[in-house]
């Protein structure tokens, strides 16, 4: 029975495998290349545009940051170099500032509460005042305000602000260690 079974599958001829007929396509090849050049084209465009903004955006936060430079330290660019941290949320903008030699301060605008805190880290206070809203003084102005009324003798007739709640979140912070004067 072994033999008769294999003469019956050698008499068959093997199955014919033939190339599938194309594909009905809905799309046509020439609509399909043009649609994948268009797509090529899109993305190329994306990619150039978002090279040149951020390219934009770095030339323009480099300017900005030379703008902020010479208004700190003069158009030439000359002047002791100041630092400054700024606060949206708080609106505030701090101020290092050099107060003698080899000493630092500290100067706080706060124009949500409309006040300007002063810190010297060789002396024990913190000095504050209060500003019109429409003429804020300049950092020098504030800064010889402060250092000269620091060079006065406090003596016993000042007294040290006893409600700290009218200060600001960061001249409170800044002047937590210390007693608080008006000016």
């Amino acid at each position: 029975m072994e033999d008769s079974s294999k003469e019956a599958l050698m008499e068959e001829a093997p199955p014919r495998y033939t190339e599938s007929p194309p594909r009905l396509s809905c799309v046509p090849q020439e609509l399909k290349s043009l649609l994948l050049l268009v797509a090529l084209v899109v993305v190329a465009l994306v990619v150039v545009n978002v090279t040149f903004l951020l390219l934009g955006l770095h030339l323009s936060e480099s300017h900005a940051e030379t703008v902020l430079r010479m208004t700190i330290q003069g158009l030439d660019g000359q002047g002791t170099p100041q630092q400054l941290a700024m606060s949206k949320k708080e609106r505030t903008g701090t101020f290092a500032v050099r107060d003698g030699l080899n000493a630092s301060a500290t100067v706080v605008y706060d124009y949500s509460k409309l006040l300007v805190g002063y810190r010297s880290w060789r002396q024990r206070a913190c000095y504050i005042t209060r500003v019109d809203k429409d003429n804020f003084p300049g950092l020098d102005d504030v800064t010889e305000t402060f250092q000269r009324r620091q060079g006065e003798d406090v003596g016993d007739k000042a007294v040290a602000l006893a409600d700290r709640s009218v200060l600001g979140t960061t001249i409170n912070i800044l002047c937590s260690a210390v007693p608080v004067f008006w000016v």
